[in-house]
């Protein structure tokens, strides 16, 4: 939001706060000097959906929306096809209505599954989804592309980013899930600061020198500037 808004673009925020805070909007302000319009609404609702769009002249839409705790996925595998399944049909329907047809998706390199390869590239297909996170984001991403397919006034783009992490320069906002984090990077602020005991660290036998896994990062901001 920061990136964009440093771009003069104009910036409505949709969020069900199911793992967020408003506070964000008030920080967002203080870094920016500008304000974003913002609605709580879940995507699912086809109701709050229409009512703003129907309010908001929106070209674009930037879909960042769903659940995306892996372990969780596996525990609760129908919450998250209902979320992030139904709510991606819901979103791209009222888009169509108001002849709103350019979208940046936020997928996941969860969607190559385990192709044996040391080594991933944007040439690589879709593989069998290790955990019903993934396979949402499969399902997804064909879907999109089927949509096209049908009319191609869409304009899609795919992103299948690794890991992103870190926060703003300022310092004023970064990850900062609710509850216990399931990213890496929040963890460790979290031990840091006392709120969480340990740091626990699970594998040792993976195909590296030292038995332990290797992954890669995107830092935020190097993300924003990506999609933008």
């Amino acid at each position: 939001m920061v990136e964009l808004l440093k771009n003069k673009e104009e910036i409505i925020i949709i969020d069900n706060l199911c793992n967020s805070s408003k506070d964000v909007l008030n920080k967002i302000e203080k870094i920016t000097g500008k304000k974003c319009k913002f609605y709580e609404a879940d995507i699912r609702d086809e109701n709050a959906l229409e009512k703003i769009f129907g309010e908001n002249n929106i070209s674009s839409v930037i879909h960042f929306a769903g659940l995306k705790a892996v372990g969780e996925s596996v525990e609760k595998p129908l919450e998250y096809y209902d979320n992030n399944i139904i709510g991606t049909i819901t979103l791209l329907e009222t888009m169509k209505k108001h002849n709103c047809k350019k979208m940046v998706f936020s997928s996941s390199a969860t969607v190559y599954g385990n192709p044996g390869k040391p080594k991933y590239n944007e040439d690589m297909g879709r593989g069998i989804a290790s955990s019903p996170y993934g396979a949402t984001k499969a399902i997804i991403e064909e879907m999109l592309e089927n949509l096209y397919v049908s009319d191609n006034e869409w304009k899609i783009s795919i992103l299948r980013y690794f890991n992103p992490i870190g926060a703003h320069e300022s310092g004023i906002i970064g990850e900062n899930p609710n509850g216990i984090p399931n990213n890496l990077m929040p963890y460790i602020q979290k031990v840091a600061t006392g709120e969480l005991p340990q740091l626990k660290i699970f594998g040792g036998d993976y195909d590296t020198k030292d038995g332990t896994c290797i992954r890669d990062y995107i830092h935020v901001v190097d993300l924003a500037l990506r999609t933008y």
